[in-house]
């Protein structure tokens, strides 16, 4: 049967539009089933708490469990090659770290590659760093901290958790940007009683860990790390305000395996966008001494490449092994 050209045109637009609509559907019904948010770090970690922050909030949201497991070690690169292998139907995702674009460097013999085996989903939040020191150090400003270092070269501690670890970066940045030599110490567990006891002068620390001993007067705050000045410590200036291009900061979101259908990676945006503009998360957040970063996937994908190829330089120009 030979069909009008009208009819046909109809039918013909009708078949091209399934797919579109098919995908539609597949987004509204996600997710039908529990989805497993995979964290490379210990219960209890910072990490962690944001972690089920978001999975509680997804959960309420999508009508189906998001549960967080553990899965600690290797700098998070066992978390990462879990979901990397993980089906991409959305329902394995990773909760990414600042420490996966400092990996794709660190590691030579990675299974992986970060940005190409994982889909961004959504960014959640900055972590920022405070440069803070021992009150035995008579520097109370940056310059003067700088000047300091440069008359007693090599004479200075700088603490961190690790090798490759966000304070050891921050650290190493700074070294490198303002042209001082401190000797790095790196710590399998708390650096905070070596710090406070003078063993050690200088930390690159993360502020919900440091801002306690700040505003007890037991470590002198010198500046944050990041672009802009923080509110938990307004009268503290950056470490850019000095050091011109500075910037240094922890960050968290979500991540997929590849070809994560487009439409549940959307799905799961919206809704984290949405989380982090709700006052009570945002409230959450902040006592957490994070910064919300609500952007779009490609927007992450945009910042996670250019904090890998940053941070690269960083190794690459001191040489930094894993501990």
């Amino acid at each position: 049967m030979k069909l009008p050209r009208r009819r046909f045109l109809h039918l013909a637009a009708g078949a091209a539009a399934l797919p579109a609509v098919a995908r539609v559907a597949r987004a509204q019904t996600y997710p039908t089933r529990p989805v497993r948010l995979i964290v490379g770090f210990p219960a209890a970690s910072a990490s962690d708490i944001v972690a089920r922050l978001m999975g509680q909030w997804l959960s309420e949201r999508l009508g189906q469990q998001f549960v967080v497991e553990n899965r600690p070690g290797a700098a998070t690169n066992i978390a990462t090659e879990v979901i990397v292998r993980a089906p991409p139907d959305g329902y394995s995702l990773l909760f990414a770290t600042s420490a996966n674009a400092i990996n794709a460097t660190l590691y030579d013999n990675l299974n992986f590659n970060f940005i190409r085996d994982i889909a961004p989903v959504a960014s959640i939040i900055r972590v920022p760093y405070v440069m803070e020191v021992n009150p035995s150090v008579p520097a109370k400003t940056v310059p003067e901290f700088i000047a300091y270092a440069k008359a007693n070269p090599g004479e200075l501690n700088m603490a961190s958790n690790g090798n490759g670890s966000g304070p050891h970066m921050a650290g190493e940045l700074f070294k490198m940007m303002a042209n001082v030599d401190l000797v790095h110490v790196p710590y399998r567990g708390n650096y905070y009683p070596d710090l406070l006891g003078g063993q050690v002068q200088v930390l690159f620390g993360p502020v919900p860990s440091s801002i306690g001993y700040i505003q007890a007067g037991k470590l002198r705050a010198l500046a944050a790390t990041t672009a802009t000045r923080l509110e938990v410590l307004p009268d503290v200036p950056t470490v850019g305000e000095f050091v011109p291009g500075y910037e240094a900061s922890g960050w968290q979101g979500i991540g997929a395996p590849k070809n994560t259908p487009a439409e549940i990676i959307g799905r799961l945006n919206e809704e984290i966008n949405a989380a982090l503009a709700d006052p009570k998360m945002k409230g959450r957040l902040a006592d957490l001494g994070s910064l919300p970063i609500p952007v779009t996937p490609a927007d992450f994908s945009k910042f996670i490449v250019e904090e890998t190829e940053k941070w690269g330089k960083v190794i690459r120009a001191a040489n930094i092994k894993p501990d």
